[in-house]
């Protein structure tokens, strides 16, 4: 497959998967007990999490 073209389809799989990302995150949010520890764990965990999904994309787009 062309570079360009994996550069394109990734980008916008990226794109694609961090918006539904954040709209799980927010919806878990709400789900989560209200209590100041629990809510900064659980949005370190979220804030951090997104990135190990999309390192094997970002290995695949880089690939020749």
């Amino acid at each position: 497959m062309n570079p360009r073209i994996k550069k394109l389809v990734g980008s916008i799989g990226v794109v694609i998967y961090l918006i539904v990302y954040a709209f799980a995150a927010i919806i878990l949010a709400d789900k989560i007990p209200d209590h100041p520890a629990l809510d900064l764990l659980y949005f370190v965990v979220a804030g951090v999490g997104w990135i190990l999904p999309i390192i094997p994309l970002m290995v695949w787009m880089n690939r020749d």
